[in-house]
């Protein structure tokens, strides 16, 4: 579904993303770790359009990414929940929802009825301004926003941070619910050991490179990881 060959992406004389490579599966979860400051966010930021890479191609269903826009490219069916889930705090939790689908003239009805079935407590609190919500509710409310523009591929970045443990491990199963339901996903996650339970596929990025690769219970396995991402 997804290929990213040879990119690189420089903020000003600063080589953020050095020369990667790897390919997201139809129908699979992918995961991408590693430190902050690898790379991780950079990489999300360029396949969304949201930073033009030096070199390299983002082949999305066989189509060039690079140098589309983003409300083109999330036409094209791929969404991006952000780091720090970034909800409209002044706007309610209904409203934050239908603008995740300002890209579609169609009824809405259908999708919020599904992102309700997900998130129970959206549909509790349709009616109350985002700011006011939890860190867990936000998060959740930012999966959905994401949700509403019906993507083929979700890409999630630190979906976990700040969120207590027993809210992580919701998230997580709400992320292989959505999966089952169709939805390719790529994560960025620090909670290496989440992620890579719950991933098909993982990507080791350390300083811009990708260091290390394999199915996500091998990559628990290397001794590798567990040193430098699972304190063991």
């Amino acid at each position: 579904m997804l290929k990213i060959k040879d990119l690189c992406v420089n903020y000003g004389g600063i080589e953020a993303v050095r020369d990667i490579s790897f390919e997201v599966p139809e129908g699979r979860i992918v995961t991408l770790i590693g430190a902050n400051g690898a790379g991780k966010s950079t990489t999300l930021r360029s396949i969304v359009g949201l930073v033009t890479p030096k070199t390299g191609s983002i082949i999305y269903n066989d189509v060039e990414l690079i140098g589309k826009a983003t409300s083109d490219i999330v036409t094209h069916g791929i969404t991006l929940v952000p780091e720090g889930r970034r909800v409209f705090s002044d706007l309610t939790v209904l409203e934050n929802l239908k603008i995740g689908a300002y890209t579609r003239n169609d009824d809405l009805s259908q999708d919020l009825e599904w992102v309700y079935n997900l998130f129970p407590r959206l549909k509790e609190r349709h009616w109350q301004l985002a700011g006011t919500l939890s860190g867990g509710e936000q998060q959740m409310l930012a999966v959905g926003r994401a949700l509403m523009s019906r993507p083929k591929l979700m890409m999630m970045d630190e979906p976990s941070l700040g969120l207590a443990p027993l809210i992580v491990k919701g998230i997580f199963e709400i992320i292989r619910e959505i999966n089952k339901q169709g939805v390719t996903v790529l994560l960025i996650e620090q909670n290496a050991n989440m992620a890579l339970h719950t991933a098909d596929m993982g990507y080791v990025m350390e300083t811009g490179r990708i260091t290390l690769s394999g199915p996500g219970r091998e990559l628990l396995a290397d001794e590798r990881v567990k040193k430098a991402y699972l304190g063991k």
